[in-house]
């Protein structure tokens, strides 16, 4: 019986401990993270370490709530607010892998870049970024647009769409990670591989040559190899929490 007893007791401390390293609160590493590398990208108080696009501050459109990264919508679109705009984070990642939750508002539009490029020569980062798209599938109109879904929720932005199409509705937190590794692409959406791509090879360059990229920048297909993380400013509302980058 005392061995039982210390055999239960021991399975006791075990568990508890298991539980105690697994649960963590928003906007923050396990332990398990820490030691694999990863790095938090947003702590759920500040907002440092990004800034608006173009510009040398952080944007008063955007601010913290709910532990959270929130753009305060302004209705117009990308018109945006007085001082709205995509914000980015302020290091460039070539190979990385990327987690973060979003959730968005009903109707609402927004989206992920990575390898993006902060120039004068453009207005917005998606003229020079792939875009993982966030959207409310159910209410927005551009769910129904493009070509086979590949405007919904995951997708690449107009070119590949997500499959299967796993998003939450609107108000509902929503899991995804980017993979970019040598050119490699993986989005994945709720623990699922929703896509898979590769830049730079002749496919790559014919799926973009047939659409509306080339019209904003004729070198759009030509992505480059290092570049930023931005999340964007479509004019809804839409929030982002435990942003995590594993370099690669």
């Amino acid at each position: 019986m005392k061995n039982l007893s210390f055999i239960i007791g021991l399975m006791a401390v075990v568990l508890f401990s298991s539980c105690s390293e697994q649960k963590v609160g928003p906007n923050q590493l396990t332990k398990e993270e820490k030691a694999d590398g990863w790095q938090l990208a947003f702590d759920g108080k500040t907002t440092e370490g990004w800034h608006g696009y173009g510009k040398d501050h952080f944007p008063a459109a955007w601010i913290i709530e709910d532990d959270a990264l929130k753009c305060q919508g302004s209705g117009r679109g990308e018109a945006g607010a007085k001082d709205g705009g995509d914000i980015l984070y302020g290091k460039k990642f070539k190979n990385f892998h990327l987690k973060l939750d979003w959730k968005i508002s009903t109707g609402g539009n927004s989206g992920i870049f990575y390898l993006g490029q902060e120039t004068p020569e453009y207005d917005f980062i998606w003229k020079t970024a792939p875009e993982m798209q966030v959207l409310d599938n159910i209410n927005h109109p551009d769910a129904q647009a493009g070509i086979k879904g590949n405007r919904q929720a995951g997708s690449l932005y107009d070119l590949i769409p997500a499959v299967p199409q796993n998003a939450k509705p609107a108000g509902e937190w929503n899991s995804v990670e980017i993979k970019v590794y040598k050119g490699s692409v993986w989005h994945i959406q709720n623990g699922v591989t929703v896509l898979e791509y590769h830049l730079w090879v002749p496919e790559w360059n014919e799926l973009v040559a047939g659409s509306k990229f080339p019209s904003l920048n004729p070198t759009w297909a030509d992505v480059a190899s290092e570049g930023f993380i931005g999340l964007q400013d479509h004019g809804d509302d839409v929030w982002f929490r435990n942003i995590r980058i594993k370099e690669l």
